[in-house]
């Protein structure tokens, strides 16, 4: 098979003839989220201080050597240097930060419309529950009537002395209750 039908072919990985280094970039973004923490660190303010103070002590005395005189043009090269790096550096980890926040965001925002939407499932099925409740006989409801029973069946096995005159009294006093 010739390059150019293998090129074609989808099943065929195409060979890079390029000479580019390739970059793991979650690599390079964690060695930054390093670096950027180290230089706002105070152990790197008092390294970067001793440094700085001994440059000029070296510099400033007696020494046969000076290798660099008063203006220290090298040592505000070095700090130029320095800045020139240290700013993408830490403008990269800010970026990281910023795209983690993002994330962290979307997952509270989802999880927060889940627990609206549960929350609101819950509301509905609990006043689902309230109204079944309120057709339910309650225990008051089922005591009433049992008591009304209960006299109903006493009135039934008790003498009466006027015939039908105490019983028509109890059943006209029996309605009024059950009406009210």
């Amino acid at each position: 098979m010739s390059e150019s039908s293998a090129r074609q072919r989808l099943d065929t990985p195409r060979v890079s003839r390029s000479f580019t280094p390739r970059f793991d970039v979650e690599a390079v973004g964690r060695v930054s989220e390093r670096i950027a923490r180290f230089l706002g660190t105070g152990r790197y303010l008092a390294i970067q201080t001793i440094m700085v103070i001994v440059w000029i002590l070296l510099n400033m005395g007696a020494f046969v050597w000076q290798w660099d005189p008063y203006p220290f043009i090298l040592l505000n090269l070095a700090f130029s240097t320095q800045a020139a790096y240290a700013a993408p550096l830490i403008l990269l980890a800010q970026n990281r930060q910023e795209n983690r926040d993002r994330v962290s965001l979307e997952e509270d925002r989802r999880r927060a419309e889940q627990t609206k939407a549960d929350t609101e499932y819950l509301a509905r099925e609990l006043a689902a529950l309230r109204l079944a409740v309120g057709e339910v006989a309650t225990r008051d409801y089922l005591r009433r009537e049992l008591e009304e029973i209960r006299e109903m069946i006493a009135d039934l096995h008790r003498p009466s002395g006027d015939g039908d005159v105490g019983s028509s009294k109890h059943a006209t006093e029996r309605r009024s209750k059950k009406n009210s």
